[in-house]
């Protein structure tokens, strides 16, 4: 089988652990697990970043007066919750995993090393990348364009709760028009919830590729790998 992708960066919300969008569901997570395991066993290197939206989300507690930078650490921390109950679900269907955190805590997780991560990859674990950049005021997705950049990771796969881009709320808009590929500069003239425009713009500096998909789709993250169309695809015009 001809695969699309050799290495390849996924971005999860952390409100995808949870079945209403926050706490941790245990069976959602051994689904989520599950879907990786079938991409891993292609031998597709994998890296993972996980938001914390579902424990604490550092813009909210802001604005009910807590200090941004305090309130976006603590946000680091829920992300780190996240990874080291996806790593014990992934574990369990046996896949070898590393979590690697921007936050050093030795007892928990390794620092994030760049080489190390992508020695790791080689070899065959998973790597899940948990506190973000480390830097308070980027979000995670910032983090994940990041670390797609700097893990010359072939793509980077933004796991939403729909199946790709829409030019409205597709929950709400029954007649909101999906959009099957986009340039970066379409993306952010649009206004269009892909990523934020710090994510997007790295991406786009670097020709990171992004396609955001349905992980709740069964089977989307495997067909994606195999070369089928799911999703969005925002990319450089030279790339389509």
């Amino acid at each position: 089988m001809k695969l699309a992708y050799q290495r390849i960066l996924l971005k999860m919300s952390g409100e995808a652990l949870g079945p209403k969008g926050f706490g941790i569901d245990a069976e959602t997570v051994r689904r989520i697990a599950a879907e990786i395991k079938r991409v891993h066993d292609l031998g597709i290197e994998i890296a993972v970043v996980i938001g914390g939206g579902n424990i604490w989300r550092g813009a909210d507690a802001a604005a009910t007066g807590i200090d941004r930078a305090t309130a976006d650490y603590v946000g680091m921390l829920a992300t780190v919750m996240n990874a080291l109950v996806l790593q014990d679900a992934m574990e369990k269907l046996d896949m070898v995993t590393r979590v690697q955190t921007a936050i050093e805590m030795p007892p928990v997780a390794e620092p994030f090393i760049r080489r190390r991560a992508e020695r790791h990859l080689e070899k065959g674990r998973v790597v899940i990348l948990a506190a973000g950049s480390g830097n308070p005021f980027f979000t995670t997705d910032t983090a994940a364009a990041l670390r797609a950049v700097e893990l010359n990771a072939q793509v980077l796969l933004k796991a939403t709760t729909v199946d790709g881009v829409y030019n409205d709320d597709p929950k709400k808009n029954p007649h909101a028009r999906k959009f099957e590929q986009l340039s970066y500069m379409q993306a952010l003239n649009m206004g269009l919830k892909v990523m934020d425009s710090t994510a997007l713009s790295l991406c786009k500096d670097n020709h990171m590729p992004i396609i955001v998909f349905d992980l709740q789709q069964k089977g989307a993250l495997e067909a994606i790998m195999c070369g089928e169309k799911c999703g969005t695809l925002v990319a450089d015009v030279e790339e389509r």
